[in-house]
């Protein structure tokens, strides 16, 4: 970049480039949503038959569509916000330059030189003449010029030489800046057709490492979120952003405003939704380059005179090569496509649209889901899945909290109702095993307890909204960690199948008295397994479990529901009691007698 290049350069003409793209794609947004939840929502719910379907699926596709150039025109409006911001001291540090240049007289030339007149008296000799100066970054070769220049009879030559310099740092700012985000630019382009496929996924994800990698100088102009804020903290954070640095560091950082509890559930929802895409797109993309498992997987030997099924050699060598991996792509990239279907059911069976307010595919994986919009629903309810439970299995969590949603609705008499599946935690993966041990809901109970109060500093409106905690076997155990930890922003617990609260009274639990209630099937072995694990005790025995009629919970009625598993079938009655205390309606649920500790036992 020269002189006159960067004299004509104006960084305004680029921010307003990227609010053309920010609008861009806040249009795409808007789209995407109208087709989502407006147009497919209502045919769903509407209609039926196989053009239907056909229909649906095309406008899906339009729909990913928009949410492709939704992303790609945001990381477009932040590389162009970014780029102005690294350009403009230059620009700045060359313009104070040039008025220097104007207050002695000299010329700038297009190289960045600086002509200056003759000065000054040369005692003895000639008289002075004029010169030109060239900038230089050398600190060895500014040494030599400063020595020259207390030699130099012309006065003219150290101001003009330190002009000069000060213009090649200006020019050397500028042309790196150019050369950073000219190609990164060049890369933020589409394949030209209407497909957005797993590896144009995959491909945005390399997008927005590369526009990463070159805006660090302008990240860290934007105002950083609190470092272990509170979720009111965080709430604060984002809403002091403008619409720019809002943009940016959803774009940046997805996966940083995803987590942030406290951040208003749509924008979680489309940051979340970024990462959700983007690993989708790099897991299909991986597994899709992975050598397969080989066909021949099991064979017979003789082992002590009987046959043995075992791996075959070529098995297991596939497997030390790519088995973990291979199976974790798998599992992960089904409970994506179960999350994806929520995406894709809103309309159907009545369900409002879908809200991830937390993604990630990494370890057992994390998924939140709401249905319907937490922040402004007068009825919350988070829902807390036990042992087993990972992002390969959500979709049977997803289907619960789906159930609860309906049942409570019903209910509601018109208000507005959201519930959450929870999986925030690294659940234990096997009853046997891990179950026993307090720790995995020790360790997730804190992170459970600042999504609880981000609800509440996000949530908008005049009224404050009616939350429920519901917990399934073990995550019934983390929702008494919870309370025992710290301050449970409940209004009411629910504890289904639970193998003990870590607290041996209701009146522990951290909500009003009379508001925790507690579930357990005919045939469910569960509570009674756990009561020396999970339960509480103020004595040497037996420890108090929420079945038990000392713990003083209200024990709900189940109906027809036997087992571990069936607390939200269908038209069940323990799923209208939950539906009718999620609607803030605890007068009206069906209660039975809960037997005394000895008695349960028996």
């Amino acid at each position: 970049m020269d002189t006159e290049a960067l004299k004509a350069l104006k960084p305004h003409e680029f921010e307003e480039a990227a609010l053309g793209y920010r609008s861009s794609s806040a249009m795409a947004s808007q789209a995407k949503d109208a087709l989502e939840q407006r147009i497919i929502a209502q045919m769903q719910k509407a209609l039926r038959g196989e053009t239907v379907d056909a229909a649906t699926a095309q406008l899906r596709e339009l729909a990913a569509d928009f949410r492709y150039v939704q992303v790609e025109c945001g990381l477009i409006s932040t590389s162009l916000n970014a780029f102005a911001s690294d350009v403009r001291p230059a620009k700045a540090r060359l313009e104070r330059a040039i008025e220097d240049a104007d207050a002695h007289g000299f010329a700038v030339g297009a190289d960045g030189s600086v002509s200056y007149p003759a000065a000054g008296q040369n005692q003895g000799a000639p008289p002075t003449s004029p010169g030109s100066a060239h900038g230089t970054l050398s600190d060895q070769a500014r040494a030599l010029q400063r020595q020259a220049g207390t030699f130099d009879p012309n006065p003219n030559y150290a101001i003009a030489q330190d002009i000069a310099n000060r213009i090649a740092e200006a020019l050397k700012e500028a042309t790196e800046a150019d050369q950073k985000w000219a190609p990164a630019l060049r890369r933020l382009t589409a394949d030209d057709d209407l497909t957005v496929s797993t590896g144009d996924w995959a491909d945005v994800q390399k997008d927005g490492a590369g526009v990463r990698e070159a805006s660090r100088h302008y990240e860290d102009s934007l105002p950083q979120p609190p470092k272990d804020g509170s979720p009111k903290d965080n709430a604060a954070w984002w809403k002091g952003l403008d619409a720019d640095q809002q943009q940016a560091w959803t774009s940046l950082h997805p996966d940083v405003v995803g987590a942030l509890d406290g951040v208003p559930a749509t924008a979680r929802d489309e940051a979340n939704r970024i990462v959700f895409d983007e690993s989708r797109g790099q897991y299909q993309t991986e597994l899709d380059a992975m050598p397969k498992p080989p066909d021949n997987e099991w064979t017979w030997i003789n082992a002590g005179g009987y046959a043995s099924k075992v791996y075959t050699d070529e098995y297991m060598d596939w497997y030390r090569m790519h088995g973990e991996r291979y199976e974790h792509l798998t599992a992960s990239l089904h409970g994506m496509e179960s999350i994806q279907t929520r995406f894709d059911s809103s309309g159907t069976r009545g369900l409002p649209e879908a809200y991830l307010m937390g993604f990630n595919a990494e370890g057992n994986g994390r998924a939140i889901i709401a249905n319907g919009n937490p922040d402004t629903a007068l009825h919350q309810a988070v829902y807390v899945p036990g042992t087993t439970a990972n992002l390969s299995s959500i979709g049977g969590d997803i289907e619960r909290a789906a159930n609860i949603w309906r049942a409570a609705d019903a209910k509601s008499a018109g208000q507005s109702v959201s519930t959450i599946t929870w999986l925030g935690y690294d659940a234990p993966k096997d009853i046997v095993k891990d179950s026993p041990f307090s720790h995995y809901a020790d360790d997730g109970a804190p992170a459970f307890n600042r999504f609880m109060d981000g609800l509440e500093a996000s949530h908008t409106g005049g009224t404050d909204p009616h939350r429920t905690a519901i917990g399934h076997s073990y995550g019934t155990t983390l929702i008494g960690s919870a309370a025992r930890q710290g301050t449970l922003n409940a209004d009411d617990v629910i504890l289904a199948g639970s193998p003990g609260v870590q607290v041996p009274t209701a009146d522990q639990m951290d909500v009003p008295e009379g508001h925790v209630w507690n579930l357990e099937a005919e045939g469910d072995p569960v509570p009674d397994i756990g009561r020396f694990g999970h339960g509480g005790t103020d004595w040497d025995g037996p420890w108090i479990i929420p079945s038990d009629k000392e713990f003083g919970a209200n024990q709900l009625a189940t109906g027809d529901v036997h087992g571990h598993s069936e607390y939200w079938k269908e038209n069940s009655t323990s799923l209208l009691n939950q539906g009718l205390l999620v609607a803030g309606h605890g007068d009206n649920v069906t209660l039975k007698e809960p037997p005394r500790r000895w008695e349960h036992m028996r």
